[in-house]
Order: C-alpha cells, then sequence, then structure tokens
C-alpha cells in the first residue's frame, strides 16, 4: 500500500519516462504513441534495438534504482539490492584488478592470441570455453565471490564487448531526446514537412525528437527542418 500511494504522489508531480534502452515497457509505449496501431500491437523483442541490454537476469539492475527513487521500493527490498550490488562490484573488480599474459595463460591450459595483449579474468570469462571454474585456477581468491555475483558476471562478460558498442548508441539516443519538443508547438509553421507528416506530428505530439524520428514516414530531411525550426523557435524565446 505504501508503494502504491507513493506512485500516485508521483504522478502529482513530474511524470516517468521509460526508456527505450532500459524497459520493454518504454518500447511498448513509445511504439504505440509514435507508430500508431493498425493491428494487434504485440511486444516483439525485435522491435528494442537495445535488447541486449534488456536482459531477464538484469531488469532488477536497470528499474529497481528508478522504483526507489519513485518510492515504490519498500526498505526490505532496498537493503537487499543494495547488498546485491555491493557484492557484484566488488566481485567485477577481484576479477578485474589482475591482467594476464598469453604466456601467463597458457601455463593454465587457456590458449588466446598472441597479440601482447594482456586480459583480466573478467574478460576471459567472454571465451565461449571459459567458465567460472576455469577463472579459479588463476586465482584461487575469487573462490570468495558468491554463486549468485559468478552467473551475473559471466553473462555481463559474455555481452560486454557487445553492450560497450550499444552503450555509444544509446548515448546518441539520449543527445537526441535531449532536444525536447514544447507541447504547444506548432508543426504547421515547419516549411517542408509534407501535410502528411505535418498530421502526423499533431496528432502524436512527440515529446522529444528521438520520438519524432520514430514517427512512420519520418526522414532525415525531415528532422532537420524540425530541428531548425525548434532552434529558431528557442532563440525567439531567449531574446
Amino acid at each position: 500500500m505504501a508503494g502504491l500511494n507513493a506512485a500516485r504522489a508521483a504522478q502529482d508531480k513530474d511524470p516517468v519516462i521509460f526508456e527505450r534502452s532500459s524497459s520493454y515497457i518504454g518500447v511498448m509505449v513509445d511504439d504505440l504513441v509514435t507508430r500508431g496501431v493498425t493491428e494487434p500491437y504485440r511486444m516483439f523483442t525485435s522491435r528494442a534495438e537495445f535488447r541486449l541490454s534488456l536482459r531477464a537476469d538484469n531488469a532488477d539492475q536497470r528499474l529497481t534504482p528508478l522504483g526507489i527513487t519513485l518510492g515504490c521500493v519498500g526498505e526490505e527490498r532496498k537493503r537487499a539490492f543494495g547488498k546485491k550490488m555491493a557484492r557484484l562490484d566488488a566481485a567485477r573488480s577481484q576479477l578485474e584488478r589482475k591482467a594476464y599474459t598469453a604466456q601467463e595463460l597458457a601455463q593454465f591450459g587457456l590458449k588466446v592470441k598472441q597479440d601482447g595483449s594482456r586480459r583480466t579474468a573478467f574478460q576471459l570469462l567472454s571465451f565461449p570455453e571459459v567458465d567460472f571454474e576455469t577463472v579459479l585456477r588463476l586465482d584461487p581468491m575469487l573462490a570468495e565471490i558468491d554463486e549468485e555475483s559468478r552467473c551475473q558476471l559471466e553473462k555481463d562478460a559474455l555481452y560486454a564487448n557487445y553492450l560497450a558498442r550499444q552503450q555509444r548508441d544509446v548515448e546518441m539516443l539520449r543527445r537526441d531526446e535531449a532536444q525536447t519538443i514544447p507541447p504547444d508547438f506548432d508543426f504547421a509553421s515547419v516549411r517542408g514537412l509534407s501535410h502528411e507528416l505535418r498530421d502526423k506530428l499533431m496528432a502524436v505530439r512527440p515529446a522529444n525528437l528521438s520520438q519524432a524520428g520514430r514517427i512512420d514516414g519520418m526522414t532525415p530531411a525531415a528532422l532537420t527542418l524540425l530541428l531548425v525550426q525548434l532552434r529558431q523557435v528557442q532563440r525567439q524565446k531567449s531574446a
């Protein structure tokens, strides 16, 4: 009940925005708002461009902090989450504190490319033939890491290289989202837009440039026209 009351209180304040990069519900709501519904909508994972980040094993890490901010997470779960993250961070630090040469790894029966690079135990976990039991041979002190953290770190390591590239895409998306569109913005005043796009923009009322870009029929040229008009309006207001 306390969480429900907190959620209702939050509704009276700033709106809660679930981003496409952090939640499937964010993808679903954004699709329904920007693309409309011409047939029964289904939430396919393929609709989420950042689906490597939207995994079941990291759902609590993605959304619990937001729940805490909104006051929807009880004290017991908040403490449990804090302890879990502390264990996970400490365990990853252990895995990354030492890097091994190819020659050193060969002594433990691990064959890696002879490219002069050193590799940490965390990086080694991304190799198909390496699991946590394997890296324990490198450093017996890693045995103190709990089983839950081991499973999570194996998954994190597996996706690490892909997620690094995906994170750059997320940051680009957030830069676009930083360009907000005022609720009363006059889309009809944007010269060069087709009547069809103007009608869609006025019907959808996108909150930012990124959301506008996902409207069916939107082109890079049309987005540029929209951005130019938005900046012109901003200059006029600040003059």
